[in-house]
């Protein structure tokens, strides 16, 4: 059976109104896209974020009268002919549908990210299983690869590693499947810890090399401390992950735009020597290493 299918552009603020208003309408099912390919980034515990920019998809049956529906939305909220795209979607197996989209990925010169349905394209390379989900990376963003390449080309084999925000666990779990002995992810959503774990054990890794938890614990300084967050929340940390940095250690700093650099580079200056950002569609990573 087709469906019909309505795509909407809205804003972030506009989403619980908007998903409300398509179900009274009778969509069998509401869902939300990035419409402008912007990262979104979870910073309170337990929070769902939505882009600014959010395209809201909608499903109704065949036999729906969709001019109606039209006719509808545009009396009931901003929405104009512009806002408004309609498709007719032939029936299929939807989960397949939405597993083919995702394909095994690699990042620098021996480092692959692999969905569980797939098969590793170069078994002897190194090869990280995560699936991609809505609330954290799977390396898709461009802030991700940056971090993931840098992983890859540095030489992180027998070294200790703190992963600040680590999401689903992809840059711990890449560190510790490169030869790190000791690595410890830190995020302040608990749904973050147990993605962590959950990802570390599907990759085969000890608990003893690999854990993660909420902020408060005392660490170490570590060799490497790789921090993929936002420019605001890097600023305002530049205590606790220079504290976390050993003297001639790497701190490796994304989530940033490339116009923010300067100014992660400046709150960093006084312990840190930091190199030019590395920038890809638009974002930036910075490394910097701690003066002895």
């Amino acid at each position: 059976m087709p469906w019909q299918q309505i795509k909407a552009r809205i804003t972030d603020t506009e989403a619980e109104h908007m998903e409300q208003l398509f179900q009274s309408l009778g969509a069998v099912s509401v869902s939300f896209l990035d419409a402008e390919d912007e990262a979104v980034f979870q910073l309170e515990p337990g929070a769902t974020p939505l882009w600014q920019q959010t395209l809201l998809s909608a499903l109704f049956e065949e036999d729906t009268p969709i001019d109606e529906i039209l006719l509808t939305l545009k009396s009931a909220s901003r929405l104009s002919d512009e806002d408004l795209v309609v498709e007719t979607i032939e029936d299929q197996d939807w989960e397949r549908a939405w597993m083919d989209e995702f394909k095994p990925m690699k990042f620098g010169e021996r480092l692959w990210i692999c969905p569980s349905w797939t098969s590793p394209p170069d078994e002897s390379a190194v090869n990280v299983r995560l699936d991609p989900g809505l609330a954290f990376g799977s390396g898709t963003h461009p802030t991700t690869a940056l971090c993931l390449e840098w992983l890859d080309g540095e030489p992180v084999s027998g070294k200790t590693v703190i992963d600040y925000g680590c999401g689903s666990g992809i840059l711990a779990i890449a560190a510790a499947l490169l030869g790190a002995k000791r690595i410890i992810g830190v995020d302040n959503d608990p749904q973050a810890v147990t993605a962590t774990e959950s990802n570390r054990q599907e990759n085969g890794i000890d608990a003893a090399v690999l854990t993660a938890h909420l902020p408060g614990e005392a660490h170490e300084p570590a060799d490497i401390v790789i921090a993929n967050i936002l420019s605001g929340p890097l600023v305002e940390l530049e205590p606790i992950l220079s504290s976390l940095t050993k003297p001639n250690g790497k701190l490796v700093l994304s989530g940033l735009l490339d116009e923010q650099s300067q100014a992660l580079i400046n709150a960093y200056a006084d312990d840190f020597d930091m190199e030019p950002p590395v920038v890809r569609d638009g974002w930036a990573r910075i490394v910097g290493t701690r003066r002895a």
